[in-house]
């Protein structure tokens, strides 16, 4: 019997939750697995094991330029001018948080090229 993976994938994508659901049963019991995914250890690499998945931007100086921050800061969260300025004013403040990682580096980057000084947290 040749294996098909193909008309496997078909098969699941016809099925019911509840039909899934026993399916990785039979599977976890058949082949003595676990279906559940792997929890990392924190101590075991004498740091922060578990890799971090949301961010938060906070502005911890506004620098020299203070009116161009203010002006990024304000196309970056979407906020009116006088929210924008109090943040900036406030300022060690949250810009923007629970955000990926690769858009927290994106506002950092623009943060910074008005003269902001940023902390990703």
């Amino acid at each position: 019997m040749a294996f098909d993976k193909d008309a496997i994938i078909a098969s699941l994508k016809e099925a019911s939750i509840s039909d899934l659901n026993d399916l990785v049963k039979a599977i976890e019991e058949e082949f003595d697995v676990s279906a559940a995914a792997p929890v990392a250890v924190a101590g075991a690499a004498g740091g922060d094991a578990a890799a971090k998945d949301s961010f938060t931007v906070e502005l911890t100086s506004a620098g020299s330029a203070k009116v161009k921050v203010i002006k990024v800061v304000k196309d970056i969260t979407g906020l009116g001018l006088k929210d924008a300025k109090a943040i900036v004013d406030g300022a060690p403040a949250a810009v923007k948080e629970d955000v990926k990682e690769d858009e927290a580096n994106d506002i950092k980057a623009k943060l910074e090229e008005v003269g902001a000084t940023i902390t990703l947290k």
